[in-house]
């Protein structure tokens, strides 16, 4: 009788442990490689990974769709300056995988279960909990044996096991995975120069800048800065001024337009060396003779940017060339100008100093 009781209760518990491996769901990831914030689908197998989650998608597409199965998507990036640029990164990487399943296989935002990460690499990877396929024995009514059923059920197995092979095998995949170095993996679509500048922001910026030097001596100056890549920025400065006192004996007037281009240096590209072009016009009268004429020059700029939030920063910048000017002497008798002459002189040291306050619009 014991032994009996042993047999039944080993029996029921056989059950229910083969019943709940039956109803474990095994974890399927797929992942996805990133240098910039787009989504090469041709780059480094990103095609291949695309297709099998295509197939998956559409297998469970019933059950993902009525919410019983979920796309869990997780991004990751090293490239950003900071954490919240790392995370800003991967939200948009995020977002582009996700836009191609929506497009390709009608899924909606409710289907997945987004989450971002800063460090680990720069790729995003797509996980679903899907069934195990169950084999069920078809049998044919009347027509086959104890031996044909033993022999439909014998290649369930194979399957069950393929599945749990490739579940293993990508686990260890997402588990080892490094940091992709952008000079080391690059698509065919970029160029070399867009390569470079991954290492930092890799979108276009653009900046508006005023020189505070400028603005504590009474003369407005206002710019912008078009980041065009991370490593190459274009921008120009203009000043404006006209000042009179001592019933107009005295004069400052000035108005400058300085272009310039940049090339920024280091892994977080706040460094920077580059060329400057300057071209305006003066009237200085300090004293009894009064200046008025035209300048024009250039010279090689660098500098250092110091970050205050991730909106507003801090420009030191100094250059050195050679300033070309031309220009009238005259007094002023009984409030009537007077020329005296004309000059030429040629200045060869700094030519613009500058610490500038910028704001990042986007």
């Amino acid at each position: 009788m014991t032994n009996i009781r042993r047999i039944l209760i080993t029996t029921v518990l056989a059950l229910v442990v083969g019943s709940l491996a039956a109803q474990e769901k095994p974890d399927t990831v797929y992942t996805f490689r990133f240098v910039t914030d787009k989504f090469y689908v041709p780059f480094n197998g990103n095609d291949t990974e695309l297709a099998r989650l295509e197939q998956c998608v559409e297998r469970y597409r019933q059950e993902i769709l009525a919410g019983n199965i979920r796309l869990h998507v997780d991004g990751w990036c090293t490239a950003g300056e900071s954490e919240a640029d790392n995370l800003a990164m991967a939200k948009v990487r995020s977002n582009r995988v996700k836009s191609e399943l929506i497009v390709r296989r009608q899924l909606t935002e409710a289907c997945f279960i987004t989450r971002n990460h800063s460090g680990s690499g720069d790729y995003v990877t797509v996980r679903i909990s899907v069934p195990k396929e169950e084999a069920v024995a078809q049998k044919d009514e009347g027509r086959q044996t104890g031996q044909e059923s033993a022999d439909t059920q014998q290649p369930v197995e194979e399957p069950r096991e393929t599945e749990e092979s490739r579940f293993v095998a990508e686990q260890i995949r997402a588990d080892s995975m490094v940091v992709v170095h952008p000079e080391a993996e690059v698509p065919a679509e970029t160029t070399g120069t867009d390569a470079e500048g991954t290492s930092g922001t890799d979108r276009c910026t653009l900046s508006l800048r005023a020189n505070l030097l400028r603005w504590a001596t009474l003369t407005p100056d206002l710019g912008l800065e078009w980041r065009i890549t991370p490593s190459w920025g274009i921008l120009v400065n203009g000043s404006w001024t006209s000042w009179s006192w001592n019933d107009k004996d005295r004069r400052y007037a000035l108005w400058e337009v300085m272009p310039e281009v940049r090339r920024y240096m280091g892994r977080e590209k706040r460094g920077y060396l580059g060329a400057m072009y300057k071209a305006g016009g003066f009237n200085y009268k300090f004293s009894a003779t009064g200046k008025q004429g035209d300048l024009m020059g250039g010279g090689i700029c660098g500098g250092y940017q110091l970050r205050l939030n991730k909106a507003l920063s801090l420009d030191f910048n100094v250059a050195v060339g050679c300033l070309h000017a031309d220009y009238e002497t005259y007094t002023v008798l009984d409030g009537v100008r007077v020329r005296r002459g004309t000059e030429s002189k040629n200045w060869w040291g700094p030519v613009n100093a500058g610490v500038t306050l910028i704001w990042k619009i986007y």
